[in-house]
């Protein structure tokens, strides 16, 4: 019998062969790939490098050619047009709006903090987020050759979305936004309004939970934007979504939601129902037809603050005064008014446009 005796290896010899052998790695992975970049260095690389090079010349390079050398002055009318201009805010606009649906979708990671959509982690469970989410971006970075329901296929896919199912519920989202009759037209060749309409269906076709919309009805005439409205009211009251609406037109805003977050600077100002942020029931407004003076005298006397415009009167209850319920309030306002036998032409609970809320929240 014959025994085998390998003698010992220390662990730095170990590691002096472990480093030798990715170096031959290295070196056979360089000498693979090294043809490949030649070639492309020769034939791709440098000639389109030499033409922007030769572009930035204002006269010809070279002896003998025409005088009428204008790639330089074209580099300048490209880049210095409205048309690049606008391009490139919409290229960060798009970047801006994708990273917070990014993280929304556990497509991005976040930096600090913690974030749950519909009770899910999206960094550990981003496919079962994403198909229960669907959005509708502001800005129409639409295929333009893709065919309507192609393209609104193709997105209920992305979320999860069976091929099978995805076809009948892509034309069913397009017969509902008002878009049956044009499913099959390409992109580019839609109005405004029309793709508007295919961006709502393209968030709604995969039937999710909750549907983010970004500005749904900017670009649009005031008939439009009434139908569009009138779409989202109907997600939520047919078909039982929750609707999140991103939206600088505060009296859609009004007319629209039942909850209403406003935010500054990337943190909340004020949140709550929507006859709460305007104050139902904080307050009075009385109206006389003379009198206004005296009567808001009277009125601060019992201190209440009282602020006048004209003839109308704005009435609150001081803080300072503990908790003074609205119909005590109305009452010592009617009550003044007869004592002081003024003619009323007003008395009713006061309440502010939503506007006025984000004005006095955002200052």
């Amino acid at each position: 019998m014959t025994i085998a005796v390998t003698p010992e290896v220390s662990p730095a010899q170990r590691a002096r062969r472990r480093r030798a052998r990715k170096r031959r790695e290295a070196l056979l992975g360089y000498a693979l790939v090294a043809p490949a970049l030649l070639v492309f260095g020769v034939f791709v690389f440098y000639p389109f490098a030499k033409n922007i090079w030769l572009g930035l010349y204002r006269t010809p390079p070279f002896p003998g050619l025409p005088k009428r050398y204008a790639a330089y002055d074209q580099y300048v009318r490209v880049l210095g047009s409205h048309e690049f201009r606008g391009s490139l805010g919409t290229t960060v606009a798009f970047v801006l709006l994708t990273v917070p649906l990014g993280l929304f979708l556990g497509l991005h990671r976040m930096d600090e903090g913690t974030l749950s959509v519909l009770g899910h982690d999206p960094r550990v469970a981003g496919h079962n987020v994403r198909a229960r989410i669907g959005y509708s971006p502001e800005h129409h970075n639409l295929p333009p050759d893709l065919p309507a329901t192609d393209f609104v296929q193709h997105i209920a896919e992305v979320h999860g979305m069976p091929p099978t199912d995805a076809v009948g519920r892509a034309s069913d989202a397009l017969w509902f936004v008002g878009m049956g009759e044009e499913r099959t037209r390409p992109l580019g060749t839609l109005s405004t309004g029309q793709r508007q309409r295919v961006k709502l269906a393209m968030a709604i076709a995969h039937d999710p939970e909750l549907v983010m919309l970004d500005e749904p009805t900017d670009g649009l005439d005031p008939t439009q934007r009434e139908t569009m409205l009138d779409l989202i009211r109907r997600l939520s009251s047919e078909f039982g979504m929750n609707v999140l609406l991103s939206s600088h037109l505060l009296d859609e805003v009004e007319r629209t939601c039942n909850q209403v977050i406003i935010l500054k600077d990337g943190r909340v100002t004020a949140s709550g129902g929507i006859d709460e942020l305007k104050g139902a029931g904080k307050g009075l407004t009385v109206e006389v037809d003379w009198g206004a003076t005296e009567l808001a005298d009277r009125l601060r006397s019992r201190g209440l603050t009282v602020a006048q415009e004209a003839s109308r009167l704005v009435v609150t209850a001081d803080a300072s005064l503990g908790p003074v319920s609205q119909d005590d309030l109305f009452r010592v306002a009617r009550d003044d008014v007869s004592d002081l036998d003024l003619p009323l032409r007003r008395l009713q609970n006061r309440t502010v446009s939503l506007e006025e809320v984000f004005l006095e929240v955002g200052t």
